[in-house]
C-alpha cells in the first residue's frame, strides 16, 4: 500500500479491483482540513479516462510492472503488433490502448512493453524519437523579432512546429513527453 500523496504521473496502482494509471496529479491544501488529491486516471484495461479526488490520509495498493524489450512491427488498424527481442513472441495492443504514443511510433523502433502477470497493458517510449520531415512549406524569414517556426508532417503524420530552416528530408529529434520539436539529427 502507498500513500495518495506519493502519487505521480505516470504511477499504476490498483483500486476496487482495477489498474489505474495516474494522467495528472494535484494536491491542494485548502485553508482548513486535510489536504485534497485530484487525480486524471487512465483505466489500463478498458481505457476509460475518470477524475477521482482522494483525501491526504488514503492509500491505495501499489503495483509492478514488468517490462520486455519490444520491437514495434506493423499495425493493421486495429492492432499494433511487437516482437519480443528475447522470446521472439508477438504481442499486439489495441490502437485504442495506444491512442496517445501512436504518433511517434515507426517501424522497428524499440520499446518497453508494460506487462501486469504477463497481460500487455501498454508502452513505454523512449524519451526522444527521430522521425523524417516527409512534408514542409518552404521558410521564408521576415522580420521576425522572435524565433519563427512552421508546421511540418513527419513519417509518422504527427504534425509539428518547427525552426523555419527544416526542409523535407530532414530528420529530427522529438521529445515523446512533450511533443515538442529538439533538434535537428
Amino acid at each position: 500500500m502507498i500513500p495518495v500523496t506519493q502519487l505521480r504521473r505516470g504511477v499504476v496502482f490498483e483500486d476496487d479491483g482495477q489498474l489505474w494509471r495516474v494522467l495528472e496529479y494535484d494536491h491542494y491544501k485548502p485553508g482548513r482540513g486535510n489536504a485534497i488529491i485530484r487525480t486524471k486516471l487512465r483505466n489500463l484495461r478498458t481505457n476509460a479516462t475518470v477524475s477521482r479526488t482522494f483525501l491526504s490520509g488514503a492509500s491505495v495498493q501499489d503495483v509492478r510492472l514488468d517490462h520486455r524489450t519490444v520491437q514495434f512491427l506493423y499495425s493493421d488498424g486495429d492492432y499494433y503488433h511487437f516482437m519480443d527481442v528475447e522470446t521472439y513472441e508477438q504481442p499486439m495492443l489495441e490502437a485504442e490502448t495506444l491512442s496517445d504514443v501512436i504518433p511517434y511510433l515507426k517501424e522497428g523502433i524499440t520499446i518497453d512493453l508494460e506487462l501486469y502477470q504477463g497481460e500487455p497493458l501498454g508502452i513505454e517510449l523512449p524519451i526522444t524519437v527521430d522521425l523524417e520531415v516527409i512534408d514542409a512549406p518552404p521558410g521564408y524569414a521576415g522580420d521576425t523579432a522572435t524565433s519563427a517556426t512552421k508546421q511540418v508532417t513527419l513519417e509518422t503524420g504527427l504534425k509539428l512546429e518547427v525552426p523555419l530552416f527544416i526542409e523535407s528530408g530532414d530528420v529530427v529529434r522529438v521529445d515523446t513527453r512533450t511533443g515538442e520539436y529538439l533538434t535537428r539529427v
